[in-house]
């Protein structure tokens, strides 16, 4: 005789249960507590967040999934991360917020109540501990119980299961963040018709995200240190890697070791980009060699543990040695980054510094007599030939997503105005594809971006990433070290 698997998730391969196995089981497991004192990084700073999310939607119920494991294969998930905005509002950051939610419960006078809805640990007078391939202690970890998950972030936690009986319940006006968890929708009886609704929720808790506190800068400038360690291994691996027939593969494998040893892993998917593959924007097959007569477009970042993000790219000669036509194209991508970042400072328009940027790149690609229009023309807003070349904007937002604040209303950010502490990238670039008829042969296939990451300060803005050479010549001379 062999117990059934009902409720939990099993493989088809799995060995049966006998009832002695899971009598034994269930016996004789010593106490395993949590350090009592332990507490989530920055945990003095989560109630006010709360509280400023609250006091936008007075009286009204507001629910933040941390979102859903998802299928990778078979019985394989994806790694899980939890949704920026209930990382933001509770400090819980782990693979094991799978499934939870934050509910703000509205409280009359007092604001809001924040409830936690997690999944306890696997009791072991069950089997969901050691038989359950996705939930079970033995399978992926131990998760907090309620009693530790509550001292852990300060937050009166409930059992999962009850946040179907709370939405079965009467109901105040009640708004679930967007895109987050359909089985709250579905619980809530609300898909879709207040799609609206909920992208309100999202857009403030992006507007609320815009503006950094002195312990995120921290974070940020943590997860763009470990960042510059990874590009000073690439570039010592660079040897290896243009042996190997996808050097470019290389390149990511030796960053990402650096980003998952020194924090959550990368903070999105890297770019090795050599060559043409430098001209596809988001070049992440990275299955190509290296050739060292080329560019290597190298943009990564490390995601600290706290899941802050960094974003820098640098273009580096595989041979050590930028030739005249690359570093001509090169001096014209950091003449105008030089330009973006000196439009920085607190009361200037976001999209300044892309502007600023693009008339340098404009400029150039009119001396060059790559645009055959004068460049005044090519940058007015109702002709932007020299887009061809360039492609995308000039930088984003920065913080606990590698593009952060996305849902955020356009006149708090493409329209909005720059205020310090805002942390962002800036990096112009130059895609000039391998098709081009409109290019001199020469320049063919040449893809260049520069990226840094700064913050805005109340003198303009400081650069993060400033540890990484940007010139030309400095680039040179670090490679020339680092390969010695």
């Amino acid at each position: 005789m062999t117990l059934p698997q009902t409720g939990l998730n099993t493989g088809s391969h799995d060995l049966p249960v006998t009832p002695a196995l899971a009598a034994f089981m269930g016996t004789r497991w010593a106490p395993t507590p949590l350090p009592a004192d332990r507490r989530v990084p920055g945990h003095d700073r989560f109630p006010g967040r709360r509280a400023r999310l609250g006091a936008a939607f007075p009286g009204e119920r507001l629910i933040v999934p941390a979102g859903r494991l998802k299928v990778r294969c078979n019985d394989l998930d994806h790694r899980f991360r939890p949704h920026s905005a209930y990382v933001w509002l509770t400090g819980l950051t782990g693979e094991d917020q799978a499934d939870h939610v934050l509910v703000l419960e509205p409280a009359g006078p007092q604001g809001h109540e924040p409830v936690l809805y997690l999944r306890p640990r696997s009791p072991r007078d069950g089997g969901e501990f050691y038989r359950d391939r996705r939930y079970g202690e033995f399978w992926v970890g131990r998760r907090p119980d309620l009693a530790e998950a509550a001292r852990l972030t300060g937050v009166r936690t409930e059992h999962l299961d009850d946040l179907g009986k709370l939405l079965a319940g009467p109901q105040p006006p009640t708004r679930v963040l967007a895109g987050t968890d359909a089985r709250v929708d579905d619980a809530t009886g609300r898909p879709g018709a207040h799609a609206g609704a909920d992208g309100e929720l999202a857009a403030v808790l992006s507007e609320l995200r815009l503006v950094k506190d002195t312990w995120e800068v921290d974070q940020l400038q943590l997860a763009v240190d470990h960042t510059v360690t990874g590009f000073e291994d690439v570039v010592r691996a660079l040897p290896t890697a243009l042996r190997h027939h996808r050097g470019e593969r290389w390149i990511e494998g030796v960053f990402d070791l650096r980003a998952r040893a020194e924090g959550n892993g990368s903070a999105y998917t890297t770019i090795a980009a050599s060559g043409a593959h430098a001209c596809v924007l988001h070049w992440i097959r990275n299955d190509g060699p290296l050739d060292p007569d080329s560019l290597l477009l190298l943009d990564a970042g490390v995601e600290t543990d706290t899941l802050y993000a960094a974003d820098v790219t640098r273009t580096l000669p595989l041979s050590g040695t930028f030739t005249p036509v690359q570093r001509q194209a090169y001096d014209l991508v950091l003449a105008a980054q030089s330009a973006g970042i000196a439009a920085l400072r607190p009361g200037a328009r976001f999209r300044d510094f892309h502007r600023a940027a693009m008339r340098v790149i404009a400029e150039g690609l009119a001396d060059w007599g790559v645009l055959r229009i004068p460049a005044e023309q090519a940058l007015a807003d109702d002709n932007g030939l020299y887009r061809r070349y360039t492609l995308c904007g000039s930088g984003h937002m920065l913080g606990l997503d590698y593009h952060d604040c996305a849902r955020s209303r356009a006149d708090r950010y493409l329209d909005g105005v720059l205020e310090e502490g805002m942390v962002l990238t800036v990096e112009p670039g130059l895609y000039l594809q391998p098709d081009d008829e409109t290019l001199p042969v020469e320049l063919r296939g040449l893809g260049i971006r520069i990226e840094d990451d700064l913050v805005i300060t109340a003198e303009g803005a400081r650069l993060m990433s400033g540890a990484l050479p940007r010139t030309a010549g400095d680039v040179e001379a670090w490679m020339a070290a680092l390969l010695e």
